[in-house]
């Protein structure tokens, strides 16, 4: 598999939408000079950087090639640790609990969660540093990032300079749409799918016709407060309300129209509980599901699968918290060299050298450049195949050869046109309803999933499930959110 494809199945498993493989070129007269701030002839400190990622055999030789740039640019060299997915949040919670010597660390709204950690102290505010120290990295990435990931008013991390909005669509295989010449012009809503799903489960009977994991939730036009937790303020919202969303009547209609498909064999009886749709993907036994989009994205899936893929929007592009907060870079609250990390920040979202040298490797090992904007992986690549978008200033990257050379141009006015949610930068906390928080939590373990795939009739669970919400302290947990909003209404008019 080639190191395209695995990129893109790792973030795929990981955030769903969120957060494909990314990859870009460009220069940069932003980057910063030799001996910005220490004397040339003091020793070197080293960083010690932990991020996310299966663990690369080759991650130690490319740092010794990274280290040797960092010392004569900002006189620090770098040893880097990756903690593989599944692992991280567990393994970063012990680390930070430890006061295990680290410098940056990787963090996420769903990967060690961002706000969480920094109202717990593992992150340093940034907002001297930055003016201090990251002047030419606030000139480069997008102000929406370092805005809308602000917490209670500062700055804890760097945001990857990459999609801004999150836009929702259905995706084909694009395979079965020619073999039976099926329309998508018409395609938006879930309801708009019936007739397509019908023509592929009448006459490919082993094929999945809707494709899902337990992580799978019907689209609505609302913002969710948590991620995933049924607390929401409508897209279009005038009074900032926060409302169950399991009460809503866009969502009764959705999953209604879940169960249906359920029943008509459209979905996986497995769905609840399946992990991942990754089998699916790689066989090709799938006919449409939904996914988080960014420019040129048909054409990574297509590479990441080995057939095509097209897609049709099945939302507006939307700016909230979870897009903004997708990847994040922090500087630990135990840092022994917070200026040397925040320089290093610096250089690696404005140096193009040191971006790409940390995404694809050595050049001549790793990877090659085909012409002045593109490169082509090399054998080598399979032992330093990184997630790209957890490494920084992605539009700084080299293009791959089947890129366009206005990929970075068409992401600019992708993130240009996104609109923001009502509450962007609004972060709840949840401190004083802690216990209320997990209580709802187990219950959405219990029965989302299966409500949300169809497994579960609305009709006759519906009103039990949003019951079982209540009594586990969902109404009280709402109240306070309520509280914090109309307060940061106040605050930020």
């Amino acid at each position: 598999m080639s190191k395209q494809r695995r990129r893109f199945s790792h973030i795929l498993a990981l955030f769903m939408a969120f957060t494909l493989v990314l990859t870009a070129c460009g220069g940069s007269n932003n980057a910063a000079e030799p001996g910005d701030s220490d004397n040339a002839d003091d020793k070197p400190v080293e960083l010690i950087w932990y991020t996310i990622g299966t663990p690369q055999k080759d991650v130690d030789k490319v740092m010794e090639e990274v280290s040797k740039y960092t010392k004569e640019k900002i006189n620090a060299t770098v040893k880097m640790k990756m903690v593989d997915w599944g692992d991280y949040p567990q393994k970063m919670q012990v680390n930070v609990a430890s006061g295990e010597p680290m410098d940056i660390l990787f963090t996420a709204s769903g990967g060690f969660d961002y706000v969480q950690n920094a109202r717990k102290g593992a992150f340093l505010e940034l907002d001297d540093l930055l003016t201090e120290y990251g002047k030419n990295l606030t000139a480069t990435i997008n102000p929406a990032f370092l805005e809308g990931s602000k917490v209670d008013g500062h700055n804890y991390g760097i945001p990857a300079n990459k999609e801004l909005p999150q836009q929702e669509v259905w995706r084909f295989n694009q395979t079965l749409l020619d073999k039976y010449n099926l329309d998508i012009s018409g395609v938006r809503s879930l309801e708009s799918l019936e007739p397509l799903l019908k023509v592929i489960k009448e006459k490919e009977p082993s094929i999945t016709p809707f494709a899902m994991d337990k992580n799978y939730v019907p689209y609505v036009p609302y913002d969710y407060v948590i991620q995933n937790l049924p607390m929401a303020v409508k897209l279009d919202t005038t009074d900032y309300k926060i409302v169950n969303i399991l009460e809503t009547p866009e969502m009764k209609e959705a999953l209604t129209t879940m169960r249906k498909y359920y029943k008509a064999g459209y979905i996986s009886p497995e769905a609840a509980t399946t992990g991942s749709t990754n089998d699916l993907t790689t066989s090709g036994k799938w006919f449409l599901d939904r996914a988080q989009t960014q420019p040129l994205a048909d054409n990574l899936w297509s590479a990441s699968y080995g057939y095509p893929v097209v897609s049709t929007p099945a939302s507006d592009a939307i700016i909230t918290n979870t897009s903004v907060q997708g990847s994040i870079m922090a500087i630990s609250a135990n840092s022994e060299y917070p200026e040397k990390a925040m320089e290093f920040l610096n250089l690696l979202n404005t140096d193009p050298v040191l971006r790409n040298m940390v995404d694809s490797g050595i050049e001549g090992v790793h990877y090659k450049m085909v012409d002045d904007l593109h490169m082509e992986n090399l054998p080598e690549s399979k032992n330093y195949d990184m997630p790209s978008y957890s490494l920084g200033n992605n539009m700084l990257l080299n293009l791959n050869s089947n890129d366009p050379d206005d990929k970075w141009d068409q992401f600019k006015k992708f993130n240009e046109e996104g609109v923001n949610s009502p509450i962007l930068s609004f972060n709840f906390d949840a401190s004083n309803v802690s216990a209320e928080l997990t209580a709802v939590q187990n219950v959405k373990e219990q029965y989302w999933a299966a409500l949300m795939t169809g497994t579960l009739d609305p009709e006759t669970n519906l009103d039990q499930v949003i019951e079982k919400f209540n009594q586990a302290g969902l109404e009280k947990v709402m109240a306070e959110a309520q509280t914090q909003l109309d307060a940061w209404r106040a605050a930020n008019q």
